[in-house]
């Protein structure tokens, strides 16, 4: 396969698997051979094995972080400060991408940034949505809610008010405070469920506060 060739097959994708190349009658061995050749010249980045995206200036699409992580391992979503700080209730950008499934735990550095995984449980697998994030490209993010559920989930003591303060949440007028107190119930931890109560307060205090203004 020539370069030209590969930029007419993937080009409109973000990034690509190895799979994609191996239709049809072709030698494995010398796709997986070009493609190692491609890497070490800069035509192309390896996120992890049989994973891949063209390097500028041969991209035509900017992978978007979110969409990066969902493919670096399946089955997971975008969760905790990544979450909150896109769905705007932390102030802070995230430079780290942290992704929740039932996955082994573990940082995995790329060309195209840093992405964490945490492991929580099948039965907490839930809360999240396939949002579009970027023209054509969707991924699979917590809502705001679940995002705050998992983060306390993950984080021992973290259900306490200074814990949840110190997270200088913002626009909490924004949460859907019925949703959190339901998702508190269905994972059916007493910790998350203070969580919610607590935050459901702060929420409240957060109202008061800009009616008395």
């Amino acid at each position: 396969m020539k370069f030209p060739e590969l930029i007419s097959l993937v080009g409109d994708e973000p990034v690509f698997e190895t799979g994609l190349l191996l239709v049809g009658e072709v030698n494995p061995a010398q796709i997986r051979k070009q493609l190692s050749l491609w890497v070490q010249s800069g035509r192309i980045l390896q996120l992890r094995r049989g994973l891949y995206a063209l390097a500028p200036p041969y991209q035509k699409v900017k992978p978007h972080p979110f969409l990066i992580a969902n493919r670096l391992r399946l089955g997971t979503y975008v969760s905790l400060h990544s979450a909150l700080a896109h769905h705007n209730l932390i102030p802070e950008a995230v430079p780290v991408v942290t992704s929740v499934g039932h996955v082994r735990p573990g940082l995995i550095e790329t060309p195209l940034g840093t992405f964490f995984f945490r492991h929580i449980k099948t039965d907490l697998l839930w809360g999240y949505d396939d949002l579009l994030i970027a023209r054509s490209q969707q991924a699979f993010i917590a809502s705001a809610e679940k995002a705050l559920l998992d983060l306390v989930y993950l984080h021992p003591g973290a259900d306490i008010e200074p814990y949840l303060l110190g997270l200088r949440l913002q626009h909490l007028e924004e949460l859907d405070l019925p949703r959190l107190q339901r998702f508190a119930q269905l994972s059916n931890s007493p910790k998350l469920i203070r969580t919610a109560d607590i935050l459901v307060e702060m929420a409240h205090q957060e109202q008061s506060a800009y009616i008395d203004l």
